[in-house]
């Protein structure tokens, strides 16, 4: 008898996510002014190679998470939004049988095949070493901007990219990439040569580029710092607060699940969002942001689809 409670419960747990990925996960901005127009960031990180949900017998998250899940949410919400991106803040690798034996990539084909527009690199992408990771990144379509690594004294010289600037509909979108330090978490034989430079004044210095001199409307840090810490490193809220021209944060490493994006004022009292969703893609981040007709930020709103707190609920 409780055996049959136990998959009658699951068969419910199952059903209730899967009806989350037949409908829209947020009808965002249905009251967006004619001329204005609306962007829709989503977001993964901490992956950690989990390409199928849970195993059953997981002891927190039997049958949830998995790329292929996400997957699918991706492409219904851009079967109903006109504006999508898709963005990952690292730590792709590392975490079931699949990084063993295809050492990443297959999660580089699957997420090409997504449609992500970018990544940054996270400890975990090192386990490998940076030669493993040349030798799966050309899997990728999309570029890992690693813009406080140094890398050009290793073999991932001019293999990762500083920046990238995004067109979706007229809107101008810079985005650039802030690793964690790797000495203490990596062992030196695996990230070499990389130089790590300053996350704060790499930031500032990027964002700055992008908004300044590219005319960005709009500028999102990748960043595998962690979301916050009791003692005083470098995360993503001191981030925020000490930054500059930095309109969003996408976040990963602590495996934070948020229930929506924070708002945080920076050193200008200007507006920073920092969101961040999780790990093993139990979630998937959203972010909505309405443009007026000159690009200017007017509003935004975010919830995230967190597989994690569903399950909780039941």
């Amino acid at each position: 008898m409780e055996e049959s409670k136990l998959t009658n419960r699951r068969d419910f747990t199952k059903k209730i996510i899967f009806a989350g990925l037949s409908i829209p996960l947020l009808n965002s901005f249905s009251f967006i002014k004619n001329g204005n127009k609306k962007l829709t960031i989503l977001h993964t990180n901490d992956i950690h190679s989990h390409i199928d949900s849970f195993p059953s017998n997981h002891s927190r998250y039997s049958g949830l998470g998995g790329l292929r899940r996400i997957a699918s949410m991706v492409k219904k919400i851009k079967s109903s939004q006109k504006n999508v991106i898709l963005l990952d803040a690292g730590d792709i690798f590392q975490g079931t049988p699949y990084f063993n034996k295809y050492k990443g990539s297959l999660e580089f084909k699957i997420m090409s095949e997504m449609g992500y527009a970018a990544s940054t690199m996270g400890n975990h992408d090192f386990d490998n070493g940076i030669d493993g990771f040349k030798n799966v990144i050309h899997h990728a379509n999309f570029p890992f901007l690693c813009s406080n690594y140094d890398f050009s004294e290793t073999v991932l010289n001019g293999k990762t990219q500083k920046f990238l600037i995004k067109e979706i509909n007229n809107i101008k979108i810079g985005i650039f990439g802030i690793g964690i330090k790797l000495d203490g978490l990596v062992s030196i034989s695996s990230f070499k040569k990389t130089k790590y430079l300053d996350p704060l004044k790499t930031a500032n210095y990027w964002a700055q580029e992008l908004k300044s001199k590219h005319q960005c409307n709009l500028v999102i840090c990748l960043s595998h710092l962690g979301y916050n810490y009791e003692s005083d490193q470098i995360s993503d809220l001191k981030l925020a607060k000490a930054s500059k021209n930095i309109d969003v944060i996408i976040g990963g490493h602590t495996h934070t699940f948020l229930d929506k994006a924070q708002n945080i004022n920076n050193s200008e009292n200007k507006n920073v969002i920092v969101n961040q969703a999780g790990w093993g893609a139990l979630a998937l981040g959203r972010i909505d942001i309405e443009f007026s007709k000159k690009n200017k930020i007017v509003n935004e709103l975010s919830m995230n689809k967190n597989f994690k707190k569903n399950y909780a609920k039941i």
